[in-house]
């Protein structure tokens, strides 16, 4: 399999990888928040929606992320793999 005409720049792609988990990081961080701010709140009502809105947040991040995580691993295996077979 030929590296460079999957991902034509490696540096863009890698970059563009690491920009997405740190943007995804952010909404992990702000569903988390979101999540404790829950537990201030008076009225039952906003607290219920609060909180299932935090948990759903989370729980795109954290898939979201897992993906990225997964897909960057597998693209490292084959770029080092590819490096292992070059004469």
């Amino acid at each position: 399999m030929d590296l460079k005409k999957i991902y034509y720049q490696p540096i863009v792609w890698w970059s563009c990888q690491a920009g997405l988990v740190m943007i995804d990081g952010f909404f992990l961080v702000f569903g988390i928040q979101l999540c404790i701010q829950a537990y201030f709140l008076d009225d039952p009502y906003f607290f219920i929606l609060t909180f299932f809105s935090s948990n759903l947040i989370i729980l795109i991040s954290v898939v979201i992320l897992i993906g990225l995580v997964i897909n960057m691993i597998s693209v490292y295996r084959i770029m080092s793999k590819d490096e292992k077979n070059k004469p």
